[in-house]
């Protein structure tokens, strides 16, 4: 399973596959590296060298329920958008998830952004 040193190399992969989107960045979210649109994060890692996305409230809701995803808590706080998600087997299977994750969260927070 990817150690935080492998995350960091999946998230490179990741960013690779947006480099046709001029707005979209490597920056960081607590101090972790992350995806942004404009000023806005929409991927970044979190503890343990999981994925952590903002995503639609009902769907990241699904995805914990089906355990595919885990709920984010800063202090004691649930974070309603936020889903962590783990690395999986193998980094293939973990990439394959994650950049699926991530194009879904570029539309959502990019969306959002464009509407405000």
């Amino acid at each position: 399973m990817p150690d935080g040193h492998d995350a960091l190399g999946l998230l490179e992969e990741i960013a690779a596959d947006f480099g046709h989107e001029p707005d979209v960045v490597l920056g960081t979210m607590f101090r972790n590296p992350g995806l942004r649109t404009g000023d806005k994060i929409f991927v970044f890692l979190g503890h343990g060298g999981r994925l952590i996305a903002k995503l639609p409230r009902d769907r990241a809701r699904r995805l914990v329920d089906a355990g595919i995803a885990e709920q984010v808590t800063m202090g004691e706080r649930t974070m309603r958008e936020w889903v962590a998600f783990p690395a999986r087997e193998s980094d293939t299977a973990t990439l394959a998830l994650w950049r699926n994750v991530a194009r879904d969260a570029h539309r959502y927070v990019d969306s959002l952004r464009r509407s405000s």
